[in-house]
């Protein structure tokens, strides 16, 4: 954790910066004298260039254009200037410093103390307290600053640096991930520029940002609050402050091991990665009018190299089909041709498929579903893409399956370790007690789930570790996962391999890489276009936090084939400030726990302004249709999809599309909403009335365009319960119609038992007798008409109830009901009546 010896940096928590003591120091391997041979040499040949150079040339102060932003760095390195030259608003704060860069020795971050910049060379000098000079290249472009970390000594002293915090009196709108934050006119933005440098701020050795909603709480002191609200995104390269806001990236050299907490161990390793150390760290700076600042990010892409990819040949950030639904079906390369019809049926262009793979790792495909193996696979998004559906899969980003050839037979040594000691004294290949010389990370239990070590070629499950010297794994099972048991010397590493609550093992960097390289192999031979990156936190295995994420997610994209990028959706449950280049949505909210009203609804409408102030295309998550799920529930989805002009993934099977009644409205009803949400058809107070859960819409098409007609559903259960002798078994209550005359729609439902006899009494009009008998799970549903239908728990008609209709005709205004039933077992059945009166119908076009 960083801390600094200047109050007027932003930093991590209040007791964090309490702490000014150095930490120990790191452990693990040096750097290589090689390495630091020509570190030293560059920094020495820069500093003899800069002393070589006519002092006319340089000052103490600088003015650098970024876009329309103007910034001033004084003599100190501090930004104290950041101002908009259209309207020459000074937006930055004076309420901390802004160092143009910190640099971390010891534990401890320190700021500039002076500053020289050289224009004639493009070359700004920092020095530090502590002895460490730094070089930026600054490169300023028509729409941006560069700013690159050119050299630094003494590079083996420096553990990280960090650009800014750059403080700003911005509050409005704060974009954590993207990096941008704006007011109502003005917007300004960070930009990494390579995969190691981070956006955002090392708050935690891991580099893996605090998982806090600054933007409920309110606090944004601290971000290692225990017991906030879980959210899958996180505080990045922008962060709200009480004085606006501040705009931060860092870069670590990561030349030597540490021993982190990371991945709930308390002890794991962190492996070295050569990346180069903290030389070379770039960002971009800018600030530009809000309508612009998408503008400005697809051109800082194209002018940096970085990702851009594109979907039907405009950029994936601005593309309409970045939103677009897509249909969930476990099709096979046998029955592909029945998942395009449903597809097609549904009004969508995506097909995607679950769970297509026999292993993670090596992705093999299942042979169930494609016994041709990967040409099964191409020539069914051949056949699909021939019919204008592009084919996309679900895979668990760098989750190992233990059936995998990295696990199995012979463990692949890049598998991911928590941490290593050595075995106590020989072993045979039948004991089941194995001496260790440390228990440190073998006695972890949070996150061990398969609790395997790896000796040699043999991966060892053990039970617990003893409780005290001598130090023994027990209850060894030798020869896990079908490796090899064999006799192993003492001395020998053994280590404890990292895992995941899935039962999958997980990948250091260098696997990582390998496994996205073999991930995008199979995008450009089989021609799939859309995938979601789910478990993509995974990386963390790499003990590089976002970096791990980042270097998986970039790997992937740079071994597509130009054919593929041109196409291509990606999303995620969640998102990094690098990534947000590569992937084109967030997408996560599962349907697995309950309706389609009740899963996860609150995170889901959560989200949608935390896209919005990224400048991401909106998602509502997945939603799954069983053979139960009703119309109204569908629609209901599709009013918020309509809202917050967002996608959502459709989940669901061949078995629920045959069994479910209203399967053919479900899907007349998506395509007709996808259309109009795809033509921007509603109005900005259509959408903010749509955006509340608690309302449900009707949408229909004419020759001018759609029609929107809101429903006031108003729901009473009948039921018996206690009554005192003599009392009415009936039960009365009153509803409002807030529209014009109608005939009044309704649904009456079986809950935990039977519901027969029926009677309906409006307005104390003579009561409605209906002749029903309707078993648990089943309707009675009017829509006007002479009859009412008589649905099983598939929603598929088993009969016809005569109604006249004149007897459920209402005027605007209040009505009383009485309703009464027949229940049975008494003490227990309900009948649900629930009321759809419609209100004004209205234009959307």
């Amino acid at each position: 954790m960083a801390t600094v010896i200047d109050d007027g940096l932003v930093t991590g928590t209040p007791r964090q910066r309490a702490d000014m003591r150095p930490r120990e120091p790191r452990r693990g391997r040096r750097t290589s004298q090689r390495s630091l041979g020509y570190r030293r040499l560059a920094a020495f040949v820069l500093s003899f260039y800069f002393a070589m150079t006519p002092s006319a040339c340089s000052s103490g102060r600088a003015n650098w254009t970024a876009g329309d932003l103007e910034l001033t760095i004084d003599d100190n390195g501090m930004i104290v200037r950041m101002v908009d030259r259209h309207t020459g608003v000074d937006h930055r704060s004076n309420q901390v410093s802004s160092p143009l860069l910190a640099v971390q020795t010891d534990g401890v971050l320190h700021r500039p103390n002076y500053f020289n910049w050289n224009e004639e060379t493009g070359i700004a000098t920092l020095d530090y307290p502590v002895g460490v000079s730094a070089q930026l290249a600054v490169d300023t472009k028509q729409t941006h600053l560069v700013l690159e970390l050119a050299a630094i000594d003494p590079a083996e002293a420096v553990e990280l640096v960090v650009w800014g915090p750059y403080a700003t009196t911005i509050s409005d709108t704060i974009g954590e991930t993207v990096g941008v934050v704006r007011d109502s006119v003005f917007g300004i933005g960070i930009q990494a520029l390579n995969i190691k440098t981070l956006g955002g701020y090392p708050w935690r050795d891991n580099d893996f940002p605090p998982q806090v909603d600054l933007f409920e709480s309110g606090d944004y002191s601290d971000l290692s609050s225990e017991g906030r609200r879980y959210v899958l995104y996180r505080v990045e390269a922008a962060k709200p402050e009480d004085f606006g806001s501040t705009l931060q990236a860092y870069c670590r050299d990561r030349s030597q091991d540490r021993v982190i907490e990371n991945w709930n161990h308390d002890q794991y390793v962190a492996p070295s990665y050569d990346d180069g150390g903290v030389v070379g760290s770039k960002i971009a700076l800018f600030g530009t009018s809000n309508e612009h600042i998408l503008k400005t990010l697809a051109a800082i892409e194209v002018e940096e190299g970085l990702p851009h990819p594109t979907i039907d040949g405009e950029w994936g950030k601005t593309a309409p089909s970045a939103a677009a639904a897509y249909i969930i079906l476990d099709f096979s390369e046998h029955d592909v041709d029945e998942a395009i019809a449903w597809t097609q049926r549904a009004g969508l262009r995506y097909l995607y498929h679950p769970e297509p793979f026999r292993s993670w790792g090596h992705f093999e495909l299942r042979e169930d579903r494609f016994p041709s193996g990967r040409a099964g696979l191409r020539r069914s998004v051949e056949r699909a893409e021939a019919e204008g559906i592009f084919v996309g899969i679900h895979t668990l980003s760098n989750f190992i399956t233990t059936n995998d050839p990295y696990v199995t037979p012979v463990p692949d040594p890049r598998l991911a370790k928590v941490g290593t000691s050595t075995l106590a004294h020989d072993i045979d290949q039948r004991q089941t007690e194995i001496g260790i010389v440390s228990p440190d990370f073998f006695a972890q239990d949070r996150n061990n789930n398969l609790r395997t070590v790896v000796v040699g070629n043999e991966l060892i499950q053990y039970r617990s570790v003893s409780e005290q010297e001598p130090w023994r794994l027990l209850d060894c099972q030798r020869g896990a996962f079908g490796t090899a048991a064999s006799s192993h010397s003492a001395t020998s590493e053994v280590a404890l391999l990292a895992d995941h609550a899935y039962n999958v093992f997980l990948t250091d960097a260098a696997l990582s890489k390998e496994v996205a390289t073999n991930l995008a192999g199979l995008f450009n031979e089989t021609g799939v276009r859309q995938i979601s990156f789910d478990g993509v936190e995974g990386n963390q295995s790499t003990g590089m936090g976002n970096y791990g994420e980042i270097l998986f997610t970039t790997t992937f994209y740079n071994n597509l084939s130009g054919d593929i990028r041109q196409h291509l959706i990606v999303d995620a449950s969640r998102t990094t400030h690098f990534f947000w280049h590569i992937y084109s949505r967030m997408n996560w909210g599962e349907p697995w726990y309950a309706g389609f009203r009740e899963s996860q609804t609150e995170y889901r409408m959560k989200n949608q302004p935390y896209f919005r102030r990224n400048l991401m295309p909106g998602m509502l998550g997945w939603f799954r249709m069983t053979s139960q799920t009703t119309i109204e529930d569908v629609e209901w989805m599709l009013a918020r999809s309509g809202a917050f002009d967002a996608g959502y993934a459709f989940v669901t099977s061949y078995e629920a599309l045959e069994q479910n009644g209203f399967t053919e409205r479900i899907l007349e009803a998506i395509g007709l909403w996808e259309r109009a949400r795809m033509a921007d058809v509603f109005s900005s107070h259509q959408k903010r009335r749509m955006e509340a859960v608690d309302t449900e819409f009707d949408l229909t098409a004419n020759a001018d365009g759609f029609e929107l007609t809101q429903i006031h559903p108003q729901i009473v259960r009948h039921e018996r319960g206690v009554r005192q002798p003599g009392e009415p078994t009936s039960t009365s209550f009153s509803f409002q119609n807030p529209g014009a005359e109608q005939v009044l729609h309704w649904i009456m439902s079986a809950e935990d038992g039977v519901v027969s006899r029926i009677e309906i009494s409006i307005d104390n009009r003579a009561p409605v007798l209906l002749p029903v008998r309707l078993g648990e799970g089943w309707s009675l549903r009017y829509e006007g008409g002479n009859s009412a239908l008589v649905l099983n728990a598939e929603h598929q008609q088993v009969g016809a109830v005569p109604v006249v209709e004149s007897a459920f005709r209402i005027a605007a205004g209040r009505h009383d009901v009485v309703l009464d039933a027949i229940l049975d077992p008494a003490d227990q059945a309900k009948a649900r009546l629930e009321l759809r009166p419609r209100g004004e119908t209205e234009s959307a076009h």
